[in-house]
């Protein structure tokens, strides 16, 4: 009598678990099952012996590792000619070096045609990238599409065909307290398992990524695992995981991934062709409520986005929204601050429009916001500097809206930003940064690039190089 019970219990749980595909036998006795969605607590010991096999098995063949090194090439160096350096290390001549760059890391194929997708910080860089899968064939893979501001990455395998996928699930569909499985390669050791729970959802500020909406998860992430799926009870990827919160360098329970509903949007870009993804543009800059502010405004609690500026030809003005407004949810989702935003209209296809809810003197209001990418006014005019200044090697280009999105530029209206660095060039020995905005040369203001390029092309006794990063204006002397 007591097998029978502890069978009739384990074949319930089977069902409202949604298990029943992978358990023989169980499909014809879940006719009058619960509603999958349904969350259902372990009653019993037998309950919490049951395995997480059944879920591993369909997603295990879609993880891969992925494996990516560049060849870096060394400045050559007059140190090289020296007969003592040579004796203790060999070389000479002042030949370049060469040094080799590698890097490891996760990833989940999401198509059968072999696209997988990846963090861009385990490809960021790389040249070469192979692929391993779980059936321990390596095969080379191309970068169709970086996505810093994402940090992903969508890879495309070169051989074979009709690969093992798995399916994205609904990340907004997440609770707390949801079962969750995080599989990956970490420290290189071999794919691995690990199990826990959605510890939070809309983790912002983390300093991961521009869109700073993040899963915490218990569930042990650790370096490797990075690129790697985070599944739900149901074998779907609800996240790619991204990154841990640690002072050792191991996992201690805080883990964080990237929602699915984003990674689709990057797919999508990549499966059109896209060399980059194009997001909603606000034409607005949204601040975080304190509670003084909050206070100033007559809100109860510091919660939303405030409007901190609106440009005057942009989609928030058009929608009629203003300097003071607070936005508190897009279609009905709660929006806590500018993060919750950003990544709300994110993921948002172009083309419509979304319904923005406002408070505005205390009152609540709705406003229509036209879901288009920010203009690129003027025209990039992407310029290489070269010659003997200390930007050669340095790509620019012209300021606009969609440059200042892309390339995440602060406090910036006017100058050029550098949107690329090559190697071993004087642009990189002076440190120069992507995103970072030249405004001026010995003085002079710079405006577009062909300004840049003229200037730079002359001599100079000294360069007198005025830059805006992250948001800060910096000013430094180089010699000529």
């Amino acid at each position: 009598m007591r097998l029978s019970l502890r069978r009739i219990f384990f074949a319930a749980l089977v069902c409202a678990a949604g298990l029943a595909p992978f358990v023989e036998g169980a499909q014809s006795g879940c006719a009058q099952a619960q509603p999958a969605q349904e969350r259902v607590v372990p009653g019993s010991r037998a309950d919490i012996a049951l395995s997480f096999a059944p879920i591993v098995k369909k997603a295990q063949p879609a993880v891969v590792n992925v494996f990516a090194s560049r060849v870096e090439r060394m400045p050559a160096n007059p140190l090289f000619d020296d007969p003592v350096f040579q004796r203790f290390f060999g070389g000479g001549g002042g030949m370049p070096g060469r040094n080799m760059a590698q890097s490891l890391g996760s990833g989940v194929i999401v198509d059968q045609s072999g696209l997988v997708v990846t963090n861009n910080h385990v490809i960021e860089g790389m040249t070469d990238v192979k692929v391993a899968l779980a059936d321990r064939r390596e095969i080379p893979a191309k970068i169709l599409l970086r996505d810093p501001r994402t940090d992903l990455a969508v890879l495309k395998l070169t051989e074979g065909a009709n690969f093992p996928t798995m399916e994205l699930g609904d990340s907004d569909a997440l609770e707390v307290g949801d079962l969750t499985l995080a599989i990956g390669n970490p420290f290189g050791v071999g794919q691995t398992v690990t199990q826990g729970i959605i510890s939070a959802l809309a983790r912002t500020h983390v300093g991961i990524s521009d869109y700073g909406f993040f899963i915490q998860t218990d569930a042990a992430i650790n370096p490797g695992n990075s690129g790697g799926p985070l599944v739900d009870m149901n074998g779907r990827v609800v996240g790619i995981n991204s990154a841990i919160f640690s002072k050792s360098g191991g996992s201690v329970g805080i883990g964080f991934a990237i929602p699915a509903n984003m990674v689709k949007s990057v797919i999508a870009a990549a499966k059109g062709g896209g060399k980059q993804v194009r997001r909603a543009w606000m034409g607005a800059s949204l601040q975080t409520l304190s509670q003084e502010i909050a206070d100033g405004l007559g809100l109860d609690r510091p919660t939303g986005a405030l409007l901190a500026d609106v440009d005057p030809k942009g989609p928030s003005a058009e929608a009629g929204l203003k300097r003071g407004d607070v936005i508190v949810s897009v279609d009905g989702q709660t929006a806590d601050d500018p993060e919750s935003v950003g990544y709300r209209l994110a993921t948002k296809p172009l083309g419509g429009q979304a319904t923005l809810g406002v408070l505005r003197g205390g009152k609540k209001i709705t406003a229509q916001i036209r879901l288009a990418p920010a203009p690129e006014t003027p025209p990039r005019d992407a310029v290489k500097i070269k010659g003997a200044s200390p930007f050669a090697g340095a790509t620019v280009v012209n300021i606009s809206p969609a440059v200042i999105e892309e390339m995440s530029v602060q406090g910036a209206a006017n100058g050029v930003v550098v949107s690329e660095i090559d190697d071993g060039t004087f642009a990189q020995q002076l440190n120069l940064q992507r995103g970072d905005v030249i405004l001026a040369i010995n003085d002079q203001k710079i405006e577009t690039t062909r300004e840049l390029e003229k200037i730079t092309a002359g001599r100079s006794y000294y360069w007198k190089i005025t830059l805006a990063r992250g948001g800060q204006v910096l000013t430094t002397v180089v010699g000529g």
